[in-house]
């Protein structure tokens, strides 16, 4: 195995050089459960920690490393351990908020080629789900894919692919069944060796199942998925970088109940491009698509050229990212405030030393 095997390239070569320099190690984090690690290069895996310079200089959990992260690690003489010195800049990151009232960025997954969106084609269907996904997949840099899982219990699965495929245009859009092995074949086109996909998507749409079928192996622990409401329990409780005998590295996620938006605009404006250009034609720039006369938007509504569920989401997610926008400002503010003030106090005491 080679460092390219693990999708090592010119650009994480290029950041590396000065921890060359310092006689460190290239290693790619391959699990990540409660701050502790696994990582490894072309000489195997190695555990890793976390020294306490490393956690105080970080700041903030976005700056720890994430299952997919390249880092330079000092390797220990005795036994497969290291400690990790510093993280490498990434290529791309998925990211959501984390979960709660914090306005902080939680990476679900670094340096990633490809996101397999994973939707089950039972009660679990859900076409705002997926443009939700699309938008931050989008926003990530990676290649998204739509696998449509469960063909097998759907008997209008082409109709639904049809669903999909009109709001995830240039989207590759696949139906698939995990527990028959039915259309996976498809998968190993865009596994080529060095490429990394992560696999996203709800507890009990197939995620396991479908690693599993590719690594030819039951590796992945799977739970059976309720028919009561199609719900699964979260099987996956951590991240992990998998290879595969093929070549290439899938990554299984745990479910995600909650995902909400971060990052910009980007992933939103590739999604809604067709709500984006319509807004263009409002007679006001300023225009909340609301009551204001002249709006391209309502009088799409009306016309039913535009899906009302449709809009309605796409106003979820835009209020989304101004409410982050907005709070991101503010924790800004707060702490160029505290900076400041923590200087005026370091002066008033030496002030009262001299």
């Amino acid at each position: 195995m080679q460092l390219t095997d693990l999708g090592w390239n010119s650009f994480f070569d290029n950041h590396f050089e000065p921890y060359r320099k310092q006689n460190l190690t290239a290693l790619r984090i391959t699990r990540a459960n409660r701050e502790k690690y696994i990582a490894r290069n072309e000489l195997g895996a190695f555990t890793c920690d976390l020294p306490g310079k490393f956690r105080f200089d970080a700041g903030s959990k976005n700056n720890f490393p994430a299952v997919g992260d390249w880092v330079a690690a000092s390797i220990q003489p005795m036994g497969k351990k290291a400690v990790i010195q510093a993280l490498l800049p990434r290529q791309n990151a998925f990211s959501r908020k984390t979960a709660g009232h914090l306005t902080e960025e939680q990476v679900v997954a670094a340096n990633i080629d490809l996101v397999f969106i994973v939707c089950g084609l039972d009660l679990n269907f859900n076409l705002r789900r997926i443009e939700r996904y699309l938008s931050l997949a989008l926003e990530s840099g990676a290649v998204p894919v739509v696998l449509l899982n469960k063909d097998d219990l759907c008997a209008e699965a082409e109709t639904r692919k049809h669903e999909v495929q009109t709001i995830a245009l240039g989207v590759d859009v696949h139906t698939v069944s995990a527990h028959r092995k039915a259309g996976l074949d498809i998968l190993n086109a865009y596994l080529q060796t060095g490429k990394t996909a992560a696999f996203l998507g709800s507890s009990g749409v197939g995620k396991s199942t479908i690693i599993n079928s590719l690594l030819g192996t039951a590796r992945l622990k799977v739970n059976e998925v309720s028919e009561l409401g199609s719900r699964g329990r979260h099987t996956t409780s951590f991240r992990e970088l998998i290879l595969l005998p093929t070549g290439g590295m899938v990554m299984d996620t745990p479910g995600m109940r909650e995902l909400q938006a971060w990052g910009d605009e980007e992933g939103l404006k590739q999604v809604f491009d067709d709500i984006e250009a319509l807004a263009l034609q409002c007679r006001f720039k300023d225009c909340r698509h609301q009551t204001e006369p002249g709006c391209a938007l309502q009088k799409a509504l009306t016309d039913a050229t535009l899906d009302a569920d449709r809009f309605k989401s796409y106003l979820k997610l835009k209020n989304e990212f101004a409410y982050l926008s907005d709070r991101q400002t503010m924790k800004a503010n707060a702490l160029e405030k505290a900076h400041w003030k923590a200087i005026s106090q370091q002066a008033r005491n030496f002030k009262k030393n001299e």
